[in-house]
């Protein structure tokens, strides 16, 4: 013992000189010379601290470790920088990370949250121990993903400072959250922003009322949530636990969530709510909306034969209390034309996008009542529904200046006269799917399973649709897919502003009656067609993007600093030769195979 005293004294004599030599080592960064876990010497030490659970390692595409580990963890090796370059996002570990420029603010688009600017707090007086002013540290800082922020904080008390405050200026949060992390740690990283109104959450572990209640406690002014499930998480949230949180938020605008076969039924009411995604809708045995402010409704149901949904009964609700809806999308196997009558029948003369999917009792009646209540439709989606030419006419006959989107994907009594009829008739139109309407009944349906395809058999109801042509002369379409339609083989298009033609499983299309006359195509999706058909497309696709002859001469200014484009007409010399004109080259097009 006196031993031991003897030498805590003389080392602690030697306390500055030790003190300066860490610094000076610590500035090397040429690591720690002590255990990360209880601070004693490495040299001839077997530490017996076990690793907290919130520090165990996950796999690299886990991107709640980056924030879950405790203090003594944050020494790790810095995680891949987010595609997400400003915001606060948790899934940035993205294949597409490495190629993004670091400081490029427009990554992602409008997918980043961004902390305010211009904080309550006079940043140009304040300076780090290095200098550096803290409005510029504020720049940079915020730019960082979570990781690099957190390490951040361990620098010096101004740069801990501007992290805690960068924390608490976050809008939106979008946190994935693995199947071993609990509660608390999604409470304590809500609890760091309390500012948050935009929330998004990627579950891998199941979402229960517990999770439901932490968020409504720990984000007062939420405006926007949205919930997405992992094929392994479950959503147990009941209708009445749902009711309760909508009513609560009185400043939630937009909610969206995955996996609500548990809800049962529900009773929504809300006068700020102006967005519902609910979707994997099973068996709900009511269904009340009262909700003035909703404009944007999306009910995806589960594709069981048992649902015992009453759905004329649902989409009669919807419209008696929510007369300012403009989006409707409806997705059920249940729909037919009586749930098509209780829709037109709600008079909701403000809709602008309908899209009513996976409804075969859907007929051509149906797409009369549309007509005749919904004038103004910009985008239609009758995917998956029984109609037919005719109700293409009737579709044509009323949109031909307002509808710019029509998709009509696995109709399988549409034709390709039809297909050129509305392409001919809706001079707006900018995209268009027609993909397994034309199909032969001698190929396998492409979206099914290996046995399935063994046990069709061909059938003589669609015959009409084998070997059929295809013309398209359109100004201003610039998506067309006509993906899986077998029963074509012969396709020429002459769009100018085409830029993105799918093509898949188009097996029966022959490559010497192809034409593509789409000089702006930017990608072909060409996975599935034969090797023929797929060298055709290149061919034809770099032989409509030549290079340009630049004819313009290069000079130089009078002063030699700087070399200009100048006319022949005005250079009084004769045009350069043909093999020293530069040449202008334009991006290929991308044909996808695969």
């Amino acid at each position: 013992m006196q031993h031991s005293h003897i030498a805590a004294a003389s080392q602690s004599s030697r306390g500055g000189d030790s003190a300066e030599s860490s610094d000076i080592k610590r500035g090397k960064k040429r690591g720690s010379y002590n255990c990360g876990r209880c601070g004693l010497p490495k040299k001839g030490h077997n530490c017996n601290v076990k690793t907290p659970v919130s520090a165990t390692t996950t796999p690299a595409d886990s991107s709640l470790s980056v924030v879950s580990v405790p203090s003594s963890a944050l020494s790790a090796p810095r995680q891949p920088p987010s595609n997400l370059r400003r915001a606060l996002s948790f899934d940035g570990l993205d294949d597409r990370a490495s190629r993004l420029d670091p400081l490029d603010d427009r990554a992602d688009g409008d997918s980043f949250a961004e902390s305010d600017p211009e904080p309550d707090l006079d940043l140009d007086l304040d300076t780090d121990s290095c200098g550096l002013p803290a409005s510029l540290r504020w720049e940079v800082m915020r730019r960082l993903p979570p990781a690099g922020l957190l390490s951040a904080a361990k620098v010096c008390k101004g740069w801990r400072e501007t992290a805690r405050k960068l924390w608490r200026a976050t809008e939106e949060l979008k946190l994935r959250v693995p199947a071993n992390v609990h509660v608390g740690f999604v409470a304590s990283m809500l609890q760091k922003c309390p500012g948050i109104v935009r929330l998004s959450l990627r579950m891998e572990s199941d979402f229960d009322s517990t999770m439901l209640a932490c968020i409504a406690f720990s984000c007062p002014n939420l405006e926007s949530m949205e919930i997405s499930m992992f094929d392994t998480a479950t959503n147990r949230i009941n209708g009445d636990e749902l009711g309760r949180f909508v009513a609560d938020k009185r400043n939630l605008k937009s909610l969206k969530m995955e996996g609500c076969s548990n809800l049962g039924g529900f009773v929504l009411c809300s006068s700020s709510l102006s967005t519902l995604w609910l979707s994997d809708l099973h068996s709900l045995s009511k269904m009340v909306f009262n909700c003035p402010q909703l404009r944007e409704i999306s009910l995806e149901f589960s594709c069981q034969e048992n649902d015992g949904t009453d759905l004329p009964t649902v989409i009669e609700a919807l419209g008696r209390n929510c007369l300012r809806l403009q989006n409707i999308h409806i997705a059920s196997m249940r729909l037919s034309h009586a749930a098509v009558l209780a829709l037109t029948a709600a008079q909701l003369r403000g809709v602008r996008m309908l899209s009513l999917v996976l409804g075969s009792e859907i007929t051509d009646a149906s797409v009369a009542a549309i007509a005749s209540s919904y004038p103004n439709l910009e985008l239609l989606d009758l995917s998956g529904s029984g109609i037919s030419d005719s109700g293409i006419g009737m579709i044509c006959n009323v949109f031909p200046e307002t509808l710019t989107r029509l998709l009509l994907a696995l109709c399988p009594n549409v034709t390709s006269s039809g297909i050129q009829f509305a392409t001919a008739q809706l001079p707006l139109l900018e995209l268009m799917d027609c993909g397994m309407t034309i199909c032969d009944p001698n190929f396998p349906d492409p979206t099914a399973d290996e046995d399935d395809c063994k046990s069709q058999k061909p059938s003589s109801a669609n015959q009409q649709h084998i070997n059929q042509k295809l013309i398209i002369k359109h100004s201003h379409l610039k998506k067309l897919s006509l993906w899986g339609c077998t029963g074509l083989d012969a396709l020429y298009l002459n769009c100018p502003k085409l830029n993105d033609l799918n093509l898949n499983s188009c097996r029966n299309l022959h490559s010497e009656r192809l034409l593509l006359q789409c000089p702006t195509l930017e990608n072909v999706h060409a996975s599935g067609c034969h090797d023929m058909l797929i060298d055709a497309i290149q061919s034809q696709v770099s032989n409509a993007f030549p290079a340009i002859d630049n004819h313009s001469p290069s000079k130089r200014l009078p002063d030699g600093s700087k070399r200009v484009r100048v006319p022949y007409l005005l250079s009084g010399e004769s045009p350069e030769p043909e093999k020293k004109r530069r040449k202008i080259e334009r991006l290929p097009c991308n044909v996808l195979v695969d």
